[in-house]
């Protein structure tokens, strides 16, 4: 799971699904993580809204935000990213590595509700932060269902 810096709805989305992995017994079929376009925050903790927002859901996360690598096209099949800005970012690199298997979509593209683009919560509310969960709940459940 993508964004721009791994702080909000990426770490928020990989925490999300490693749940809904873990709950239906699947933890041992997927390898989950999530990352950044950006350099910005490598090594720092998720945005204490988003930590707060999943610990008020029964969720914990140890994430540290990390940058995207050349290794991450070539080792998941799926690259799920937030935006159009980060689905842009993602599939010009992807194109300059060498046996890039990884599908780059939007996690949106899962949404029942047909909400594609997962806004980026941090200049907003804790209201936002929710409705980021809320997505991703949807759009984890959705893409593991069924993965295009």
């Amino acid at each position: 799971f993508v964004s721009i810096g791994n702080i909000c709805r990426s770490p928020i989305a990989e925490a999300v699904f490693r749940k809904l992995v873990t709950d239906e017994k699947l933890e041992n079929k997927w390898m989950t993580d999530s990352a950044a376009v950006s350099d910005w925050n490598v090594g720092r903790s998720p945005d204490s809204r988003a930590l707060s927002c999943l610990r008020n859901h029964g969720i914990e996360t140890a994430h540290k935000a990390r940058q995207v690598t050349t290794e991450d096209f070539q080792t998941f099949d799926y690259i799920l990213c937030m935006d159009e800005s980060n689905l842009r970012d993602l599939k010009r690199k992807g194109n300059q590595v060498k046996d890039c298997k990884a599908k780059i979509e939007l996690l949106g593209s899962y949404d029942p509700q047909k909400q594609l683009i997962i806004e980026d919560p941090y200049y907003g509310s804790e209201k936002d932060f929710e409705t980021v969960y809320e997505q991703c709940v949807r759009c984890c459940k959705a893409f593991l269902e069924n993965p295009h």
